[in-house]
């Protein structure tokens, strides 16, 4: 799917060579961040200045249940759905045809013929792989069905139509419970990673208070796409404590401003005091976020980074990380290449304390192009299960040195220039 839209970037970056007038992209305004070190994840400072920044709140009283790998997520995600008594709100990057995606569309329409109001947004360029015919039985079944950002010749502009996705990956019911993380609906996330063909990921379940603003993150783009404003109780129905985690929801845009990524990631490491812990699926990260990182190792503190290794769906975008290392691993910053399959976990842990998961990647895309949206929980014990996942992952994985980067193949360096031109494109 990256190179579908790396190929569309192409397009974009041809159009504005020879029109002059076409954008490939949105960046953002004005100065760069400057963030200095100022407090830990365990200083109150923290949870009111994140609260506060980022323009969300952090709200106590919430379950968050980890699970790993499309034998544990799937039917969580299928049973909820089936169990849904009034609403169903969806929103994913890829929703493709194949057998997972049968499933759901089966559970989708089912329920929508029970009387359930089924809203789904899927993005038309993630979801190319979607048959028409899986397109007309959810819309003949009752299903509201949009597709976020369609691209035609006639409505070509870079910024809003052809860079901008949706990236988030949203499922509430009930207004009661929703999931996050970063499966999309399709067989490649089926199994439980045994072989290439099944891909390593996580995704969450959440109960309790912040289910209201995973619910808002979705309402988001459905008001931008169909411009209805859903505020009824079905939608936003009295919720209770279900459990001791404080959570917060954060949903990044292309406008940038508050609502970037990138700001949530850096606030996070300036406040790292002993460990930053990165697996991430597209690892192309900026001279900014290279130097937050560096900062962080001047600073004592412990950088553990996984990353794919061979199993990669879009190979360019493993040269532009590449590219990226040198500095990481002069500075004592750890690299590892997961070697089993596909990796596709976006999992930041700080300080045994501060977690965040969901649909963002550490690349431009996420920080500058894609609509995205973080779960961070602020938790010890679930810090703790989600450092056990880390390093059940760093087992499987394969370090890489400084001296392994120095010496790596002419060829390799080659492909790594070519691909950090155009890594502002991936």
């Amino acid at each position: 799917m990256r190179l579908k839209l790396l190929a569309r970037s192409w397009v974009c970056l041809i159009l504005a060579m020879v029109f002059g007038g076409v954008g490939c992209g949105s960046s953002r305004e004005g100065h760069e961040y400057v963030i200095k070190t100022h407090y830990g994840t365990d200083d109150p400072q923290f949870r009111r200045s994140v609260g506060s920044l980022l323009g969300s709140p952090i709200v106590g009283g919430n379950t968050v249940t980890s699970l790993r790998n499309g034998d544990e997520i799937f039917p969580a995600m299928l049973e909820a759905i089936r169990n849904a008594k009034k609403t169903i709100n969806c929103e994913t990057f890829i929703y493709w045809s194949g057998d997972v995606g049968s499933q759901f569309t089966e559970a989708l329409c089912e329920r929508s013929k029970a009387g359930v109001k089924v809203r789904l947004i899927i993005d038309a360029i993630g979801s190319l792989k979607i048959d028409q015919q899986f397109h007309t039985r959810l819309k003949d079944c009752g299903v509201k069905l949009v597709e976020y950002h369609p691209v035609s010749w006639y409505n070509f502009d870079s910024d809003s139509r052809l860079n901008n996705r949706t990236h988030r990956k949203l499922l509430i019911v009930d207004g009661t419970v929703g999931f996050t993380g970063g499966v999309g609906i399709a067989d490649e996330w089926s199994g439980h990673a045994q072989d290439e063909k099944h891909w390593r990921d996580m995704h969450y379940r959440v109960t309790g208070p912040v289910v209201a603003e995973l619910q808002a993150a979705f309402l988001d783009n459905w008001m931008k796409t169909t411009g209805e404003v859903l505020h009824d109780v079905e939608n936003f129905p009295p919720l209770t404590v279900t459990g001791d985690n404080d959570t917060q929801v954060f949903k990044s845009g292309a406008s940038g401003g508050a609502q970037n990524m990138q700001l949530l990631f850096l606030l996070s490491m300036a406040a790292a005091r002993q460990n930053i812990r990165i697996g991430n699926a597209y690892f192309v990260p900026d001279d900014l976020t290279i130097d937050s990182l560096i900062d962080a190792r001047n600073r004592g503190v412990r950088v553990q980074i996984i990353t794919p290794g061979p199993h990669l769906d879009a190979k360019t975008v493993r040269h532009a990380s590449q590219a990226k290392w040198g500095k990481l691993l002069e500075s004592g910053v750890e690299i590892y290449e997961y070697q089993p399959t596909m990796y596709h976990t976006k999992l930041l842990i700080i300080d045994n304390q501060w977690v965040s998961v969901g649909s963002s990647n550490l690349d431009n895309r996420s920080f500058q192009l894609n609509d995205e949206a973080n779960l961070n929980v602020l938790n010890e014990s679930f810090a703790k299960g989600e450092i056990k996942v880390f390093e059940d992952d760093l087992i499987q994985s394969k370090p890489m040195t400084y001296e392994d980067w120095k010496n790596r193949p002419l060829w390799d360096r080659f492909k790594e220039g070519f691909a950090r031109i155009i890594s502002p494109l991936l």
